[in-house]
């Protein structure tokens, strides 16, 4: 995928995605952690639904997510698809 549609694409996603080392990248932040895992929880569904896996980290209520897609080592549609998944769980 080309930077020029990376940067469309990003666009029409929540603001808070960002593109941060070649990856697709977002920080939220919840109430609790049992929140946060829950929610983590959901986006494992999706995401074997899609057969694509973020690669994220959790502190307590913040979730850090990372998109990009690994055998391929650069941005795809999938992972578009997989942030718009969690822009509407969010």
């Amino acid at each position: 995928m080309k930077s020029e549609e990376i940067i469309y694409k990003l666009k029409l996603l929540n603001n808070n995605w960002k593109l941060t080392d070649n990856k697709l990248h977002i920080k939220i932040e919840f109430k609790t952690f049992k929140d946060c895992f829950n929610f983590m929880n959901t986006i494992a569904i999706e995401s074997e639904k899609l057969n694509h896996h973020p690669l994220w980290t959790n502190e307590y209520n913040k979730l850090d997510i990372r998109l990009f897609t690994h055998d391929k080592g650069k941005i795809t549609d999938l992972d578009f698809k997989l942030a718009k998944v969690i822009d509407e769980l969010l």
